[in-house]
């Protein structure tokens, strides 16, 4: 495996670490430039935080990352998070026409990518990024498995 997705990946893994520490679902998500390979977003989890159900670490990064380049549309960009996006978060990646979408875990339960809504398999979706999950899955399924451990 390239070394620079497992690089951004474990960004995204230390960011959902931080949002584990702050009590918050661990999931990190980066976005990257693929033009310069600068990391141009980096969020965890904020729900609890923000009072905020759509403050997924997704959906935080999109945000950062419009702002970053001043844009809606994130065409030349890459998403690296710990978790397969639910369905609201993979609509949105959708629209901000990320390139790639790499991911960590699988989610049967919430998933909107591989599992659930399935969004970009949807003849409603004007996007279909080139996905890849299983990236550091272990690691990410470990730390969300932890978390919840410690809350039951």
């Amino acid at each position: 495996m390239d070394h620079e997705i497992v690089d951004y990946m474990e960004m995204a893994l230390s960011t959902a670490e931080i949002a584990a520490h702050r009590g918050e679902v661990p999931v990190g998500a980066v976005i990257v430039d693929t033009a310069s390979g600068r990391i141009i977003a980096n969020s965890g989890n904020q729900m609890v935080g923000r009072s905020d159900p759509t403050a997924h670490a997704e959906m935080l990064a999109l945000r950062a990352a419009g702002n970053m380049i001043g844009s809606q549309r994130l065409v030349d960009c890459d998403m690296y998070v710990t978790l397969e996006p639910c369905p609201m978060c993979a609509a949105a990646i959708s629209l901000a026409r990320i390139r790639r979408l790499y991911f960590g875990a699988y989610d049967p339960k919430g998933g909107g990518v591989e599992y659930g809504a399935r969004i970009f398999d949807q003849a409603s979706c004007h996007h279909r990024p080139e996905v890849y999950g299983g990236i550091h899955e272990c690691e990410s399924a470990t730390l969300l498995k932890n978390f919840f451990e410690t809350r039951r």
